[in-house]
């Protein structure tokens, strides 16, 4: 008797290998995934414009890091003693100009390179509503707290969409290696301020327009996060506390689930020693000059030494 519908990830032909870069962005739950790549030791850079939600701005982030087009004092507007670009997330924010273009332009600078690199691609789609900024007639990714009257928001049409995810596959085909593989997901994160069935549309909006693109493209694949999410974990006990956001033995477990299906058996098991190195180097003991911790700390720097040996990029 089952009592649940497990889903599984169909088995990838091509591999993760030890080596290979990893770029990831998009949603929160995209820097999650990055994050447990990273403590895998695995090459991994995740959203140089901080998290973005909608296709529209992803796609226009990624146009402007293929095109390596650095932003300039005109691409900014000044908010609350801050400048700001509306195309980026707050954490880029500054009190002057070029504090605030320093930061965007070196980002550019860093994935640009980082794409020329990344055999692996992840995209996670959030949400398809959008906000327009009135005074400047321009879409943008965040509104940074500005009043709600400055700005109009609307769902992002199933053509618009499409287009973007088109434009964002020619662009990362063109700047990655030649073998790279796009993996695109929908976030399980629901979206309750934009209210429960506009959630809803909004949601199958980027389902419908990723199964009508993605099989287009042989380098493309949908990975079916959000439906792990909604179908085999279906109980509040995998949620945190807002009951909306993944709990970290949901986002493990799709962690697990996505390992299985594309890292090799040798990437399988580089990331697992490194995540219980990880956990050893956690360890707090109550004397730190006791012979079995010396003990302890030695066998644990050999292991970390044998990890070292097996790739080329620093890790630990």
């Amino acid at each position: 008797m089952k009592f649940r519908t497990e889903i599984n990830i169909p088995e990838s032909r091509q591999k993760i290998q030890v080596e290979d870069c990893v770029f990831t962005m998009g949603s929160c739950f995209s820097a999650e995934i990055s994050e447990l790549l990273a403590k895998g030791q695995i090459q991994t850079l995740n959203n140089p414009y901080g998290t973005l939600f909608n296709p529209y701005s992803i796609n226009h982030a990624l146009r402007r890091i293929h095109d390596s087009a650095l932003y300039t004092q005109e691409d900014l507007i000044s908010f609350d003693q801050q400048a700001i670009s509306l195309d980026h997330h707050s954490s880029f924010n500054a009190r002057f100009p070029h504090q605030t273009l320093e930061k965007i332009n070196a980002k550019i600078e860093q994935a640009s390179q980082f794409l020329q690199k990344s055999h692996w691609v992840i995209i996670t789609y959030g949400t398809s509503f959008i906000y327009e900024f009135l005074p400047g007639k321009k879409l943008v990714a965040n509104c940074h707290k500005i009043p709600g009257k400055f700005f109009s928001k609307r769902l992002l049409t199933l053509d618009e969409i499409t287009a973007s995810i088109a434009e964002t596959i020619e662009n990362l085909t063109d700047i990655c290696p030649q073998e790279v593989q796009i993996l695109f997901t929908v976030s399980p994160v629901r979206h309750t301020k934009d209210g429960m069935a506009e959630n809803q549309l909004s949601k199958a909006l980027l389902i419908t327009a990723l199964h009508q693109t993605v099989a287009q493209y042989e380098n493309c694949t949908y990975l079916p996060v959000y439906e792990l999410m909604m179908d085999d974990l279906r109980d509040y006990r995998f949620y945190k506390e807002d009951m909306i956001h993944p709990s970290a033995q949901a986002v493990n477990y799709i962690f697990e689930k996505f390992g299985n299906a594309y890292f090799s058996d040798e990437t399988m098991d580089f990331i697992e020693e490194n995540f219980n190195i990880s956990k050893a180097l956690n360890h707090k003991p109550e004397d730190h000059t006791h012979p079995k911790h010396q003990e302890f700390l030695e066998k644990l720097n050999s292991r970390i030494a044998t990890q070292q040996t097996r790739v080329k990029h620093k890790i630990f």
